[in-house]
Order: C-alpha cells, then structure tokens, then sequence
C-alpha cells in the first residue's frame, strides 16, 4: 500500500530537547516511557516495512524545547537534504510561539528552510489537568492574534490542536483568516465522551470548522483517546470526520512515535485502509496519499 504520511515527529535526544519527555506528571497517554527515545528515519522506516511505501512524510514540530525551535527545524531540514533519506521529510511544520514579541523573526528564520510549510503552537486547553496542556486561552490574546496575520504575510499553514470545546472559537480565527490554510490536528481531539453532550460538542465543532474552506482535518492520534482500540471503534470518528470535511480536505495520519504506544504503524494504516474501504478508488487514495500531497504542496 503506498502512503503519505502528514504528522510524523522524529526525536534525536542525543541533540535536542524535548520538555515533555522531562515531565512525569501523568495524562491522557498514560505511561509514556516507551516512547521517551530517539525515534529516527530509519525507525520510522522499519516500523513501516515491506508492507507499507511511504513516499512522502510531513515532519511537524514535536513539542520540542520552545527556547531554541529553529534548532529542530534547521535538523529536519538537514536530514531532507541528506542523500540518503531521498528527500525524507518532504515538508516541515515548525514549532512557534505567536504570543512572543519577536515571532516575526522567529518566522522569519525558518522561512529559509526550503521545506518550510506551516508552524504548529499547540493551543488544547481543558479544566481537567489530564487533558490541559498550555493552561491559557492563547486565542483570546491580543497579540497572539495579531502575530497569526503574520502567517499569511510569510505564505505560511497553521496546524490546530485543539479539542472540541475550542472549535468555535477556531472557527471564528479561520473566518478572520481566510486566505491562511488550518489542519486540525487528530480529528479534533475528542476527549470528553461520556455523555451525548460530549458527541455533539466534538460533532458540532467539526462542522463549524469544516464550513470554513481554508480548514481541512487530520484523521490522526484517534488511540491516543482509545487505548485499547478495534477497527469498529475507530470507524465512528474517521467517518465523521470525513463526512464533515468530505473526501477532498481530510487526510489520514499515524502521529508516530506517539501513537506507537498503542498500535503498530502497519495495523494503523491497514485500518485506516478498511474503514474507507467501501469508497472509491478516487476517494481512498485522497484520504491515504494525495490529499497531503495537495494540502502540504509536496
């Protein structure tokens, strides 16, 4: 099966620093030490096997430490530009902070990467600390908002992550955009699913973003929320992600080395292969390869 894979994050911890990692503090993931490694090309490579060709890979910012984010870009770069890796990672979505005075230069800096497409800030906030990642509301700043037209100015995509009880608001920042291109990042994060409430919150936000053209959906990191997951319990949320966005804006993805923790990148993409089984040839290879192909301009 031939794949593009649009949310890869590949981790040197000889070189870099990843804050995440130093945090022992539980959450969704639960234990996450079996991913607190290095995870490189060729792991990336392995995981798939002979089973899987993946022609092209989006590189996305991996949490990486805010203080220096060039440092992680400028290295992807380097391996894309190493003959060996056949110009793996196609594409690069670096990481930048839009609530820092100097994110211009910042911007900047990284426009000088010739696989540069987008930067990513994760913005998920929730009231529960299990699920809280930033503790602020980074939409509803001023300046925040200021610098996010900075990214149309530099050409530049913007990957959301976000969970559901935020798409409104995204929706509304997506409205104000129209010419800057959004990826909401693994489907939407659902999180609170215990109640119908919960299911029309994520429904609903979905559809909210997907009336805005400039918004497409990742169909990725749905484990992450379903440890013990099975194709049937897969397929709901895949489906309507697909239905809100339809089959030209949504794009499958392994979010590997995380999602490693709960599945293998073959039974991933052998799943994500079987819930759009019954779609067109057309439509398969939209949602599996060239739909990123398009979003990312690979």
């Amino acid at each position: 099966m031939h794949i593009i894979d649009p949310h890869v994050h590949l981790l040197d911890l000889e070189v870099h620093r990843y804050p995440w990692m130093e945090n022992s503090a539980r959450n969704f993931l639960g234990d996450a030490s079996a991913i607190k490694k290095s995870y490189l090309l060729p792991d990336l490579l392995a995981d798939a096997g002979a089973d899987l060709h993946v022609e092209q890979i989006v590189h996305v910012e991996a949490n990486h430490d805010p203080a220096d984010p060039l440092a992680e870009a400028r290295w992807i770069q380097s391996l894309a530009d190493a003959p060996q890796n056949r110009g793996l990672p196609q594409a690069i979505v670096a990481g930048a902070d839009l609530s820092q005075e100097n994110v211009q230069q910042v911007l900047e800096a990284h426009l000088a990467l010739r696989n540069l497409r987008g930067v990513r800030q994760i913005l998920n906030v929730h009231p529960s600390p299990m699920y809280d990642f930033v503790g602020r509301h980074y939409m509803r700043e001023p300046l925040w908002r200021k610098n996010f037209g900075l990214l149309q100015r530099f050409g530049l995509g913007f990957e959301l992550q976000i969970y559901p009880a935020q798409m409104v608001e995204a929706a509304q920042l997506a409205r104000a955009h129209p010419d800057t291109t959004l990826i909401l990042n693994h489907a939407g994060m659902f999180c609170d699913r215990g109640s119908p409430a919960g299911w029309r919150l994520w429904r609903d936000g979905l559809r909210a973003l997907a009336a805005c053209p400039n918004v497409s959906v990742k169909i990725s990191g749905l484990a992450m929320l379903d440890h013990h997951w099975t194709l049937e319990s897969l397929r709901p949320y895949a489906l309507e992600a697909i239905d809100a966005f339809d089959c030209e804006r949504a794009m499958f993805a392994s979010n590997f080395p995380v999602d490693k923790l709960f599945c293998s990148y073959r039974a991933l993409w052998q799943t994500y292969a079987q819930i759009v089984a019954d779609c067109s040839a057309s439509e398969r290879d939209a949602l599996l390869r060239t739909n990123a192909q398009r979003i990312y301009r690979l």
